[in-house]
């Protein structure tokens, strides 16, 4: 996989969906007038085999097939490559890119430095912090409100590299300075118009204060204004984003609008996710980031998937009892709320912790019907306003959950174990299965060393694995059966529909540009919910040990075919397409049809484990 919209890695650019022929040169990757970060970058390609490749005048080593993968590093700025075989010559250039600002020549802030900048509410005597880069030993500045906020410069701060970095095993910080940062932060008490300044130091942070009285209303303080002196000189530049100073006693209250609202740890794509918020969920918002909203249990949402409700005051519930619903294949549990209030989950071993917000109980009866799941209820307070549920569970493995508000009732659904009706002649035997066959369409996923897509082979091995499957009497169902789109979110809502027992998503592995594509290897599994980390273990084992292929590993990863929480969902990279030797494994018939044999087989052995 190269990249999966949501999911992990980079994306190579390839021109053919079938294997090119074997008369010429091919570099798949990278195009020329590539841009990467990258300090490095492999280059994937193939070649007859008579004769050597040569980049820059140097041969490189090749597969027995003639494919090649070797890395190279770069200097900032562009890069230039030839890469040649016999007469055939092909010019590449790759421009790596510098992640580190930098500074102006002369009086001047560095482009796109100055912070916030996008527009921010804050509560009052929230610090509100501005940052800028500048030369150094300049005196800088802000000015908000009529009041001036000093910024000092910053002392060197570990550079974290991105989550990619896990995959190569190169994740570790680097003390790469940001020179000419300079920061510095504010509180303003009260909304008003009547402003006394104050100033405290904290640390390297110069802290400015402003007390002023509540009206009752919500108050833009404008746009800062960034001033820069150096050497007598002085020049000023304004930020970008306007601030604001919330009244507590008008915040805004928004509903949840979106199927399954994405919480966030902070405002942007960048932060992780939280336990998705029901639709209908309300809450109030206590801050402002561009276009996300700080929630007032902490989390942060996209305001796309919310909406105002006009005069409503923050959402505030009490519990009573709590009741129970039989169903044939899972138990619902019904909280009666009097507004539908935020919600989180942590699955374990053994439980499942239901956390409600914004909630004070008064509970003194929970009815406790025998289940083929709980054992126990137990409940607490565990502070004002949150009320949590743990339901103590009588297996190890859990086999899905639902989240919903019927009204201002929240409906959690328990999935029971599947039933195996004739375990003697057919070991699957009603159990369904849904199996994903990743990419499809325009999202061509990885490709190998002479253009062979990972789309492809990905259909081929589900295709295998579906037959393997059925013949061990299972139900199983594809996201595609052919070479269409089918986007994340189409095959996350068919998992949720199709309520299956497992779900695999079937892939094959690619690496970031500065991975070793020479020497990387091997099988992995994908999981991100507690339910799935044990058949996601138990296949990288089973495949490992019985296949005798490499392991790459078994990681928690947020991606998309492993977050749905309907049935333990995993996602599987049988092997790299990147790696010249490995590919061809990939890419063998027969390789594919023992792959699809033993996944089956590991599949029926959980199973049998699960029980």
């Amino acid at each position: 996989m190269k990249k999966l919209l949501g999911l992990v890695l980079l994306s190579f650019v390839v021109t053919s969906s079938v294997a090119l022929a074997d008369t010429s040169l091919v570099v798949v990757f990278p195009q020329t007038n590539y841009q990467t970060s990258a300090q490095k970058i492999f280059f994937l390609g193939t070649a007859p085999l008579d004769g050597q490749v040569l980049v820059n005048g140097k041969p490189v080593t090749r597969s027995k097939a003639g494919h090649f993968a070797p890395s190279f590093p770069l200097q900032l700025g562009d890069n230039l490559f030839t890469v040649r075989h016999h007469n055939q010559e092909l010019q590449i250039k790759v421009t790596r890119l510098t992640t580190v600002p930098q500074l102006p020549q002369g009086l001047a802030f560095a482009k796109d430095s100055l912070t916030p900048a996008a527009d921010i509410a804050r509560l009052p005597g929230e610090l509100i912090c501005f940052s800028a880069i500048a030369p150094a030993n300049a005196s800088v500045s802000v000015t908000l409100a009529n009041q001036t906020i000093d910024l000092a410069p910053q002392p060197i701060k570990a550079q974290l590299p991105s989550n990619l970095a896990a995959l190569t095993g190169k994740n570790q910080p680097a003390n790469q300075s940001i020179a000419g940062r300079y920061e510095g932060c504010t509180v303003v008490q009260q909304p008003d118009s009547q402003i006394k300044s104050h100033s405290t130091i904290d640390g390297n942070n110069i802290i400015s204060g402003a007390v002023i009285t509540d009206s009752g209303k919500n108050i833009d303080l404008g746009t800062p204004e960034f001033r820069l002196t150096m050497n007598g000189q002085s020049v000023t530049q304004s930020g970008t984003g306007k601030i604001q100073i919330l009244s507590p006693s008008q915040l805004p209250v928004v509903e949840i609008t979106a199927d399954s609202g994405v919480a966030r740890t902070g405002p942007s794509t960048d932060h992780s996710r939280l336990t998705p918020l029901p639709k209908g969920t309300r809450t109030t918002v206590t801050g402002k980031e561009g276009e996300w909203l700080r929630l007032d249990y902490g989390a942060w949402i996209n305001s796309k998937e919310t909406q105002v409700l006009p005069g409503a005051i923050s959402p505030r519930t009490i519990i009573r009892s709590v009741g129970y619903r039989k169903l044939p294949h899972a138990t619902e549990i019904v909280f009666p709320l009097e507004v539908p209030v935020p919600v989180s989950v942590i699955q374990s071993d053994r439980s499942f912790t239901l956390t409600l917000y914004n909630t004070t109980a008064q509970t003194d009866i929970v009815r406790t019907d025998d289940s083929p799941l709980i054992s126990r209820l137990d409940w607490q307070q565990v502070a004002p306003g949150q009320v949590q549920y743990t339901f103590n569970l009588k297996e190890s493995q859990q086999w899905g959950y639902k989240l919903r508000y019927e009204g201002t009732s929240l409906i959690l659904t328990l999935r029971h174990p599947p039933t195996i009706r004739d375990k003697t002649r057919k070991p699957l035997s009603g159990i369904k299965i849904l199996l994903d066959p990743g990419h499809g369409g325009k999202e061509t996923g990885a490709s190998g060393p002479t253009g062979y897509l990972e789309k492809d082979v990905n259909l081929v091995v589900s295709k295998l694995l579906r037959d393997e499957l059925v013949k061990r009497g299972a139900t199983v169902v594809l996201t595609r059966e052919d070479d269409k789109d089918v986007s994340l979110v189409e095959r996350q809502a068919i998992i949720s529909k199709e309520e299956p027992a497992i779900a695999l998503s079937i892939h094959h592995n690619s690496l970031p540009d500065d991975g070793d594509a020479e020497k990387t290897k091997g099988f992995a599994a994908f999981w991100y919910n507690t339910q799935s980390h044990s058949l996601a273990l138990f296949l990288q084992k089973y495949v490992v040990k019985n296949l005798g292929r490499p392991s790459y590993g078994v990681f928690w990863d947020n991606l998309a075919l492993t977050r749905p929480t309907a049935a333990p969902a995993v996602l599987l990279e049988l092997g790299f397409m990147s790696n010249p030797d490995e590919f061809e494994q990939v890419v063998n018939p027969k390789e594919q049809k023992k792959m699809a044999k033993v996944l089956a087989d590991g599949i029926t052995e959980w199973f049998k484990e699960a029980e």
